[in-house]
């Protein structure tokens, strides 16, 4: 009995570090030397959305990243990136369009792996769920002033929508009329320019189920 528990013990011990070499050591070995887009490189080509923000917005987001230039760029990207993480948006919305139940009609087309070739995309944020739409070619869908909308109250723009507001986002500024107007806060600004960023490597976004007559070139604005 010893002599048999001492072979299953070793062929345990075995099998495991088998699994380790195959899922750990080999991906590493094959992947180290794929090219990976940092902060810096993503925010160089920075997205009309993005200077459209500083335009809708001026005070507050001079307060909060200056100038629309590229490390105003990258430093909202970034904290959009982390905020989407840190309330969970990926549980709820994917970003990898499959080759599976016609996804490339209501999402645009497949995803590639070269998308994710970039820090913006580390982790991948995956998902498997479709409570909401993919967010994969989310870019030049729709507006600014939509995204605000939908973020402070999904309803607003989406009736049947279950996500849940996030008014946290937002901030009210009273101007020197005294009238007072509720406007996306730093965290706010973030998100939206991440989600505008999400598909932006598309010179057109698609048309599709979910955006038909609304993207930029195809009839929108």
């Amino acid at each position: 009995m010893e002599r048999l528990q001492t072979i299953l013990l070793v062929a345990g011990l075995g099998f495991f570090l088998f699994s380790a070499l195959i899922m750990g050591v080999w991906p590493y070995t094959l992947l180290k030397d794929v090219p990976v887009a940092s902060l810096e490189e993503l925010a160089k080509d920075i997205h009309p959305s993005f200077n459209d923000l500083s335009q809708r917005y001026p005070e507050v987001f001079s307060e909060y990243y200056g100038q629309p230039n590229e490390a105003a760029y990258a430093k909202a990207l970034e904290r959009g990136r982390d905020i989407y993480i840190a309330e969970a948006c990926w549980h709820c919305h994917s970003q990898q369009i499959r080759p599976v139940s016609n996804e490339s009609l209501r999402f645009g087309p497949v995803s590639r792996a070269g998308e994710y070739q970039n820090v913006l995309q580390l982790p991948q944020l995956l998902g498997t769920r479709r409570v909401g739409p993919d967010l994969s070619r989310e870019s030049g869908k729709r507006s600014n002033d939509w995204h605000a909308a939908h973020l402070y109250e999904p309803t607003w723009v989406v009736p049947v929508s279950v996500m849940p507001s996030y008014k946290w986002f937002f901030e009210t500024r009273v101007n020197d009329e005294g009238d007072a107007r509720i406007v996306p806060n730093e965290d706010g600004l973030a998100v939206i320019a991440y989600l505008q960023w999400l598909g932006s490597w598309s010179e057109i976004p698609p048309a599709t189920f979910y955006n038909a007559g609304q993207v930029i070139g195809e009839g929108g604005k």
